[in-house]
């Protein structure tokens, strides 16, 4: 059996793949192998049944991940019940909003560095049709730390995060770059609840492991491994 995109390299070079570094075609299978095509309002709708239900539950805290890079980090390497969790998918400003109108009380948000990232500049939908802004704000923070103008064009070319968190320690910049964008991050999601729940985020990659997080992830993070250990009682 052969499966092929008819004209995929044509079609490809409509896509994000090139600025990706995804060259000769498209992919035929995803990260899951599973195609569910929904519109995004259908995406949006079903985020929204997943917080109702969490809220019926009774759950205050609300713990989110971007797909499937983050259930896995979070199950794998956090070691975090995933049965109440939400997946937002792109649409993080329709999450913020929503966790304020159900009145939830925390919002913790794992998410990979290519995604997450995006907030650090006030980008709430963050699929690449909107925004890139990857590399932009890392090259930006490298060269206000010291970062030569050829590392900045460096970084700022770069085709991946996993790249530029190569690069930023191999100049010895990844801590004081991380803890800016994490500052960052966590004032664009307050500013968009307008403080009216704590929110905290935890950036991972595939390759590093973890990366950074805000001012009161780590806090938050407990909270969900206490609530866990009740479960268990």
């Amino acid at each position: 059996m052969t499966i092929s995109i008819p004209e995929g390299v044509e079609i490809a070079k409509k896509t994000f793949n090139p600025r990706l570094g995804i060259l000769g075609g498209l992919s035929v299978l995803g990260t899951s192998g599973i195609v569910e095509p929904m519109s995004e309002k259908a995406l949006i709708e079903t985020m929204y049944v997943e917080m109702r239900a969490q809220k019926a539950r009774g759950n205050k805290n609300l713990l989110v991940f971007f797909g499937n890079y983050g259930e896995d980090f979070t199950r794998d390497v956090m070691k975090l019940d995933l049965e109440g969790a939400v997946t937002c998918s792109n649409f993080v400003g329709e999450l913020l909003d929503y966790a304020v109108f159900l009145g939830f009380e925390t919002l913790l948000l794992i998410g990979h560095s290519g995604k997450l990232v995006k907030l650090a500049q006030g980008v709430m939908n963050t699929h690449s049709k909107y925004a890139d802004c990857r590399t932009e704000l890392f090259a930006l923070q490298a060269m206000l730390h010291g970062a030569s103008i050829e590392v900045g064009q460096e970084l700022y070319h770069c085709l991946t995060t996993d790249e530029v968190t190569k690069i930023l320690k191999r100049e010895e910049l990844f801590e004081p770059v991380m803890e800016q964008v994490t500052e960052r991050i966590d004032f664009y999601m307050q500013h968009r609840v307008h403080g009216k729940i704590k929110t905290a985020a935890f950036m991972f990659s595939n390759v590093y492991g973890i990366l950074g997080k805000t001012k009161d992830a780590e806090e938050l993070i407990q909270l969900h491994k206490q609530k866990e250990s009740n479960y268990e009682r």
